[in-house]
């Protein structure tokens, strides 16, 4: 199985900090979000990772190359200035993606959530993990009946960012802009998206102050 990483957000929200460079080398714990990822992929077994990234990409690749450091093989998907979004990004990276099945994380979360146990996955469209809301986001995204996502439920989840998909789930999207979360609720809707619920360590890096209070949380305490 494959995996990629999407790296091509703006990144507005961090102000200054992403003024010269990509939300996706920010760091926490001394290390790039970005690194940390790619260190947990390597150590869950993937040999082979896909990095979409938009303005500032060059520097992405300047510091990771061929990614070799970490014993993977990485294939970069640019998009210019201008993002694709979630489901267009995938949708770009297509062809590097190969036939089956593949993870897909967001560069813009931290989490100690294992990627090995995602690789047996083969679902009809996604499967997607779920974490409990965070402050920012008390109403969730979705329900969970077992292993099937819903649209509804007693209790809603936040989508992690994480999951895996089908080659299939964005073939007839064109090529361009795209969300993700439209695709996800059409599929909901005809039963064809499980989940799962991890209650691990898991973090929406997404303004400056929840960096920080990350960064802070992974150095090593004098």
């Amino acid at each position: 199985m494959r995996a990629m990483i999407l790296a091509a957000g703006l990144g507005t929200r961090m102000g200054a900090l992403t003024d010269n460079a990509p939300k996706a080398l920010l760091r926490v714990g001394g290390k790039p979000l970005l690194q940390l990822h790619l260190e947990s992929l390597a150590r869950s077994g993937f040999r082979d990772v896909v990095i979409n990234h938009g303005r500032f990409g060059a520097q992405i690749e300047a510091l990771f190359g061929c990614g070799r450091t970490f014993g993977l093989t990485i294939h970069y998907s640019a998009e210019g200035d201008e993002p694709l979004e979630t489901a267009g990004g995938i949708r770009r990276a297509l062809p590097l993606l190969g036939r089956g099945p593949f993870l897909v994380v967001n560069a813009d979360v931290w989490t100690d959530f294992d990627f090995a146990s995602l690789r047996s996955r083969i679902p009809a469209a996604a499967h997607i993990v779920l974490v409990p809301n965070p402050d920012h986001h008390a109403k969730g995204d979705f329900g969970l009946a077992g292993m099937q996502v819903t649209e509804s439920g007693a209790t809603r989840l936040t989508y992690s960012g994480i999951g895996v998909f089908h080659p299939q789930f964005f073939q007839r999207l064109e090529e361009g802009r795209a969300p993700l979360a439209p695709l996800l609720r059409e599929a909901i809707g005809q039963g064809k998206v499980t989940g799962e619920y991890f209650t691990g360590q898991w973090f929406d890096v997404g303004t400056p102050d929840r960096l920080d209070r990350i960064d802070q949380g992974l150095r090593p305490k004098s």
